[in-house]
């Protein structure tokens, strides 16, 4: 814009005429628009004026970083004050108060407006009176927002804007402790391009201002030339007064808030009064936030450990399981997830998770591509190896480079953006089974002891899930191997009878008690049972086997149902069990055409007539066995050639809510499909249509088509 055009925003030169104070109108680029008499007298000389020139030809040297800074500012909307070094056109300096306000052109800020007021000692304390008393107002209400702040966000806000511009500073910066030994950058207006890096991170050790106050735990004022002594970083980076104040919780120093004002800045008595009473407020609001904080991490955490103890315990294929435990763990808690097991002395990627799964592909293929050192003095085998957990707050690039196999391998480390990472032990019963690994990267979180801490806990606690499932499939395995043994593997094959069979573990990850057989006689009769022990695992097959042992013992001896049941009842008498046993037990005699059952608490038997109608054989005539010694009594059914006997166990008739007189009703319905050729096919087909798919419970029948007397 040239100099002499009409522009809306600008003042007019007779407003300007009745300022007490020198004013300059100065656009976006920092030009003087307009000014007044005043101004062009004191630093344009009696036979110039302002305008045209740039406005930091007034201000030192050393001060145009910092009007920069308040430049930028009021073009953002916020007015700015304070006093400041001027250079007057016969070469002098003075001291100044400056006040600079927004120039608005509708809804655009188009540049601002500057009064320089007069620097008599008169004038000095009148105005700095007044300039006190507004800056008192702006603290008080400082106050008030920090103790309304609900965020880390909303303090830093407060103090690098409403809390700098209370007190003139064109740069604010809001520093936290995030270590003993270091300060972390959360908040910054103001300063130069590469000032947020240059102090995102500062240490005790290093020569700054942020050393002093946190060594201390008391405020530091500082100006020329004495800042160029002390700090001569700062002055370096266009500071001319600095004020550090310290957070102070309990005589710890959690934070810093470091205000930069140009030219020379002295803060008196009652000022500074104000501003350390605000810098306690500001640090007891961080202190409220961050325990508000850590009330709701604990409970998220909590609750998470509860959502991974129900996953945990849901299945016990942990390889599912431990998948769905590190979804859980992203992006809550971590980046990245990835969890690794010792199969066979070797490390086995069991899960890896992110929220783009273009990642987990990558992750992947890395680990195929560079697979983890196992000499690594850090990280996933170091934690195999020592069974202690490794923290590692920050990912260094010195790290990352230590860390590559290659060239490719260190570019793609670095574009991950890895910040931090924990990893941890899968532990149980003294043996380390795997690690869990967390990563921080584009959340910039850094991970401390809580979270290890935390890490740990779910880790214990994956761990007992993975050693409990390995338990359990060697047990399971040995129940299976153990019931395998004992029931038969097929149907005896007998001239003239037709004998099938059909057993279902329901899919279960158990075994249970369930067994049958059948059995023929040298007389050409055949014995048939079907019988259950209550419970399931090894015990329940355990104790199946030696009912089908001791029943096959005792029918050899003498195979009517009376006497085989009343030898049972002798055994468990002399040999006590907390075990329930109930046992159809049946001998078919086609000769006589006879069949001869006794039921110790089973469901009954039923008989399917050659002719096609049904009929359920007698209900249990006593208890199971195990319970008492009893007469047992026999009950004789006559029976043809070409009949079918069917025995079963409670899994093909039991369903939820509903009495077993139903299901026995249903059996009998359709125990006419197995008339006809293929009994075991039939015999199937039915098990399948009567059982409730809903229930976890074993099935195990048999179905015997009765021979004639005389096979032959």
């Amino acid at each position: 814009m040239t100099v002499g055009v009409p522009a809306h925003w600008l003042p007019g030169h007779a407003l300007l005429e009745e300022l007490d104070a020198a004013a300059l109108a100065v656009d976006a680029t920092g030009e003087v628009r307009r000014s007044n008499s005043a101004a062009d007298r004191t630093y344009a000389g009696p036979d110039g004026v302002m305008s045209g020139r740039r406005l930091a030809s007034i201000f030192g040297e050393g001060d145009r970083t910092a009007l920069a800074a308040v430049v930028r500012q009021v073009l953002d909307g916020d007015p700015w004050q304070g006093r400041v070094e001027l250079l007057r056109a016969d070469g002098s300096t003075h001291d100044a108060g400056v006040s600079c306000t927004p120039l608005h052109e509708g809804d655009r800020v188009r540049g601002l407006l500057c009064l320089i007021v007069d620097s008599s000692a008169e004038g000095r304390r009148l105005r700095d009176a007044r300039l006190l008393e507004e800056r008192l107002t702006r603290i008080a209400r400082v106050t008030g927002e920090l103790g309304r702040a609900e965020t880390v966000e909303d303090v830093t806000q407060i103090v690098t804007t409403h809390f700098a511009d209370a007190v003139g500073a064109s740069i604010a910066g809001l520093l936290v402790r995030e270590s003993e030994s270091s300060f972390r950058l959360i908040g910054l207006r103001g300063g130069r391009t590469g000032d947020r890096e240059h102090w995102a991170h500062v240490s005790v050790e290093d020569r700054t201002v942020i050393r002093d106050v946190a060594r201390t735990g008391r405020r530091v004022q500082v100006s020329t030339p004495e800042l160029h002594e002390r700090y001569p970083d700062m002055l370096d980076r266009g500071h001319r007064s600095v004020l550090a104040l310290p957070l102070n919780v309990a005589g710890r120093t959690i934070g810093v808030i470091s205000l930069s004002f140009p030219g020379v800045r002295v803060v008196d008595a009652a000022e500074m009064e104000f501003l350390e009473i605000l810098a306690d407020n500001c640090a007891q609001a961080l202190q409220r936030i961050e325990a508000q904080s850590s009330a709701t991490i604990a409970a998220e955490r909590l609750a998470f450990l509860a959502d991974a103890s129900v996953e945990l315990a849901r299945s016990l294929d942990y390889e599912v399981t431990l998948a769905k435990v590190a979804q859980l763990v992203v992006p809550t808690f971590a980046d990245w997830c990835a969890i690794d097991v010792v199969e066979d002395g070797r490390l086995h990627r069991l899960a890896v998770a992110h929220v783009d799964p273009a990642k987990v592909q990558l992750a992947r293929e890395l680990e195929e591509r560079y697979p983890s050192n196992p000499d690594a003095p850090r990280g996933t085998w170091h934690v195999l190896r020592t069974g202690r957990s490794d923290l590692i707050p920050e990912i260094t690039d010195e790290m990352l480079v230590a860390g590559a196999t290659d060239g490719e391998h260190l570019r793609i480390a670095r574009d991950l953006q890895l910040r931090s990472a924990l990893v941890v032990p899968l532990t149980a019963r003294g043996k380390v089974r795997g690690v869990i690994t967390w990563v921080a990267a584009e959340s910039d979180r850094r991970y401390t002891e809580d979270d290890l801490a935390f890490a740990e806990d779910l880790a214990r606690r994956a761990a007992v899930a993975i050693d409990n499932a390995e338990l359990h499939s060697h047990t399971l395995a040995a129940a299976v191997r153990l019931q395998e043994a004992v029931l038969p593997d097929r149907m005896p094959e007998v001239p003239g009878w037709e004998v099938a069979s059909y057993y279902d573990p329901s899919g279960r990850t158990d075994v249970g008690g369930d067994f049958y057989d059948a059995v023929p006689l040298l007389d050409g009769r055949m014995v048939l049972f079907v019988g259950d022990v209550m419970g399931r695992g090894v015990e329940a097959a355990a104790a199946m086997a030696q009912m089908r042992a001791a029943v096959r013992a005792y029918c050899a001896v003498d195979p009517s149902p009376a006497a085989v049941l009343g030898k049972l009842d002798r055994m468990f008498a002399q040999f006590p069990s907390e075990q329930l046993v109930t046992l159809a037990y049946l001998v078919v005699d086609p000769s006589r055409g006879e069949l001869v059952v006794a039921n110790a608490g089973h469901p009954a038997p039923v008989l399917l007539r050659g002719d096609g109608s049904t009929e359920q054989l007698p209900d249990a005539d006593g208890s199971p066995l195990a319970v008492l010694v009893q007469d047992r009594r026999e009950q004789r059914i006559r029976v043809r050639a070409g009949d079918v006997v069917l025995l079963f166990t409670d899994g093909l008739i039991e369903r939820r809510g509903e009495d077993l007189d139903i299901g026995q009703a249903r059996v009998l319905d359709l125990l006419p499909t197995l008339a006809g050729d293929d009994l075991a096919g039939r015999l199937q087909s039915l098990v399948v249509a009567l059982r409730d798919p809903s229930r976890d419970d074993d099935v195990a029948a048999v179905a015997v088509r009765v021979a004639t007397a005389d096979p032959a």
